[in-house]
């Protein structure tokens, strides 16, 4: 299927991965309605961790860019897999929830969670544009520094 959201993903040279099942007890995605929401995913690259540790001590901000894009690809997976396969049916993006490992002082969880704002919006478009939380947290599963969770709706 190539649509508009499959030719972008290829302009940017985008090859999204098998999403990863869930590691515990929940589901990676739940739809309801219109509306899926995904659960929080990881700065995961070729299967693997890409990026450990706290923003303000041994992560860089760009860095901490890299995963929050790496989280990105990730939610769109998901959302792919929600949309049994076909990511022409996202409609948009309405909300990400993003968590920044970082050390107290540091504040700038905003530019960090930047790298999948800009992502979905160059992804999708318009449709990208979203509302968005983006919080410090003093440690997050298995070392991550970032992990984000979104709402998409589908068509």
């Amino acid at each position: 299927m190539s649509g508009p959201i499959s030719q972008r993903l290829k302009q940017l040279g985008i090859e999204l991965p098998t999403p990863p099942a869930a590691v515990a007890n929940y589901v990676p995605f739940v739809q309801t309605g219109n509306l899926v929401f995904i659960s929080g995913q990881l700065p995961l690259e070729n299967g693997k961790l890409a990026v450990t540790g706290k923003l303000g001590d041994s992560v860089s901000i760009e860095d901490g860019i890299r995963a929050a894009r790496l989280c990105a690809i990730n939610l769109l997976a998901q959302a792919r897999a929600a949309a049994g396969g076909d990511i022409e049916r996202i409609r948009r993006l309405v909300r990400l929830t993003a968590f920044v490992a970082c050390t107290p002082a540091f504040t700038d969880q905003p530019k960090v969670i930047n790298g999948a704002s800009d992502l979905m919006a160059e992804v999708l478009g318009e449709a990208g544009r979203h509302a968005r939380v983006a919080v410090g947290a003093p440690s997050l599963p298995l070392d991550v520094a970032v992990e984000i969770e979104g709402i998409f709706e589908l068509g």
